[in-house]
């Protein structure tokens, strides 16, 4: 059976195959990364978390709610990053079950670290003319409208 590449169906089964890879590349770029800065200590999905926190001050919930974590785990991986001392977290005023976390000095080195890897990244993604300010627009756009139709065939039931 041969593959027509250009169908709508291929393209679309690929470029789902190709967000799962992405992801899991960008997993193993930084944890090399972090190796190679001697981090050992931390996991590209903790790096990637304290990222994901960055200024903000929020509760495990609102992470998962935001879409800054997907996994399963995050109560692991945040018990273990405030232990390291990558998190601060208090107890909510108003709730007293809602922890609420936040980046610590430390935590802040980290955040700079990934934010500067990724400035360098995408300097170079330019610089090179991989990809272009208008290739990013119509690449955000075009996921942004994907998980879109996927949100409002869960909320919707459709």
């Amino acid at each position: 059976m041969t593959y027509d590449f250009n169908h709508p169906k291929v393209l679309f089964l690929d470029i789902l195959s190709l967000v799962e890879r992405l992801h899991r590349r960008l997993l193993d770029v930084i944890k090399n990364h972090l190796e190679r800065i001697g981090s050992e200590d931390l996991n590209p999905v903790q790096a990637l978390l304290i990222y994901n926190i960055g200024e903000h001050e929020m509760t495990a919930g609102e992470l998962k709610s935001r879409g800054y974590y997907q996994g399963s785990n995050v109560s692991y991986n945040l018990k273990k990053l405030v232990e390291m001392d990558y998190l601060s977290h208090e107890r909510s005023d108003y709730d007293r079950r809602a922890v609420r976390i936040g980046l610590t000095d430390k935590g802040h080195e980290v955040r700079n670290m990934i934010d500067g890897l990724y400035e360098k990244h995408l300097d170079e993604l330019l610089a090179d003319e991989l990809m272009s300010d208008d290739d990013l627009k119509v690449l955000r756009r075009n996921l942004r409208n994907l998980e879109r139709f996927w949100s409002d065939k869960l909320h919707f039931g459709m």
